[in-house]
């Protein structure tokens, strides 16, 4: 007796082999996703990101000096938390880890130009892709990068994932972290961190090297007051230290000065004395 699919036409027949590869290689595909919940208390010893870097430095004969350490999210400014999030991904605390509509506006932006700028990675995304991937556009990587984000997201919850992300984020040359961030860039840690500092941080991502905190660029200062503008909106920010960090960044009115002090009247000479009769009587 035929097998069932030997009786179907030629083009089914096609078709079911197409679908029972494609059933085959996602069951494949997932059962190689890497097992994250051990990132629910533990911290990683390294990145995919570090090991690619330090590669890349012994190819060029250079030495890699890693700057990282590792610190609570309550050990890091909610400023700097704050401005990630509304830079990186405004629907962080709605998703699960891949947010479909930027995707889809990505794509379609993509297929217009012709070209791949967007990737409309989330947080989930990107700390995927830094722990355990590559940064190429490999369609497969992607689809990796898709479920180790929704098995981030759904097996640490929102802020461990936020931690993170935030203590193995990119920021420079061997930088890693926004504790050695914030120290490499501004001299502190990462909790004493400024409204202006933390929103310079977090318009440096996602490339750190054209984009970081020592580049003077309009582009930059823009995202960057951008930023400041959604923290005061959100209420993390006063008004008074919102005109601070406009001024900070060159944007805002000038501080106002005191008012100049009105000029000393002129004297006026005395009046002469009265007499009893007018000089002139013909003027009455």
């Amino acid at each position: 007796m035929r097998p069932r699919w030997k009786a179907l036409s030629r083009p089914w027949q096609a078709i079911a082999i197409v679908v029972a590869l494609v059933v085959v290689s996602a069951i494949a595909l997932y059962a190689s996703l890497p097992d994250v919940r051990p990132l629910a208390t533990a911290r990683p010893q390294t990145t995919t990101m570090i090991e690619l870097r330090k590669k890349q430095a012994a190819a060029r004969g250079k030495p890699f000096r890693l700057r990282w350490q590792w610190v609570p999210l309550a050990r890091i400014s909610p400023y700097l938390q704050h401005a990630v999030v509304f830079a990186e991904d405004d629907k962080f605390w709605q998703h699960q880890g891949v947010d479909w509509e930027a995707m889809k506006l990505a794509a379609e932006h993509d297929w217009h130009e012709r070209t791949v700028e967007r990737g409309a990675s989330t947080i989930a995304q990107q700390l995927a892709k830094n722990l355990y991937l590559s940064p190429s556009r490999n369609p497969i990587r992607k689809l990796r990068e898709i479920f180790i984000a929704h098995r981030l997201d759904r097996q640490l919850g929102k802020p461990r994932v936020l931690e993170l992300y935030l203590n193995i984020a990119e920021w420079g040359d061997g930088v890693f972290g926004a504790e050695a961030a914030s120290r490499r860039w501004f001299g502190c840690s990462a909790a004493e961190l400024r409204p202006v500092q933390a929103a310079r941080l977090a318009a440096a991502l996602p490339n750190p090297f054209t984009r970081n905190p020592s580049v003077k660029s309009r582009a930059l200062v823009r995202k960057a007051a951008r930023l400041v503008r959604g923290m005061h909106r959100a209420g993390l920010v006063d008004d008074a230290a919102y005109e601070d960090a406009e001024r900070e960044l060159g944007i805002g009115p000038p501080e106002p000065q005191g008012a100049p002090e009105p000029p000393e009247p002129p004297e006026l000479p005395e009046p002469p004395p009265a007499d009893d009769e007018p000089e002139d009587p013909g003027a009455l």
